[in-house]
């Protein structure tokens, strides 16, 4: 079974934030989340897109950029506006949803955690 990969870059330039990196299509889609993942659902964060990546950023990192968690992505459901999945990670599987709002997007820890794989 072929599993899209996820990547988070956590980067200290030009100022600190992370950066989530999903594959798909043969690119990796990204987005900017100044303050990281969120921990809990009552706390949403923003998400910056970004223009896409090639697929060697999967394991990059350089002196102003570390791998943060990395892994493979499951996707529940998707909309225009919202995609709802599950990051598996190095340690743990955490559902979220990007939600896109009228400038930028949303990423919303879900409430229900439940997983299918894995």
């Amino acid at each position: 079974m072929d599993r899209p990969a996820f990547v988070l870059h956590e980067h200290w330039k030009p100022r600190h934030h992370f950066d989530l990196r999903l594959e798909e299509d043969g690119v990796l889609r990204s987005w900017a989340v100044p303050k990281g993942l969120p921990p809990d659902p009552a706390e949403n964060r923003l998400a910056v897109a970004v223009p896409d990546h090639d697929m060697d950023h999967l394991d990059y990192e350089d002196e102003n950029k570390s791998i943060a968690d990395t892994g493979w992505w499951e996707e529940h459901s998707r909309t225009p506006k919202r995609i709802v999945f599950t990051l598996h990670g190095r340690e743990d599987s955490v559902r979220y949803a990007l939600i896109q709002t009228k400038s930028d997007w949303l990423l919303h820890r879900v409430k229900d955690q439940h997983t299918t794989a894995a």
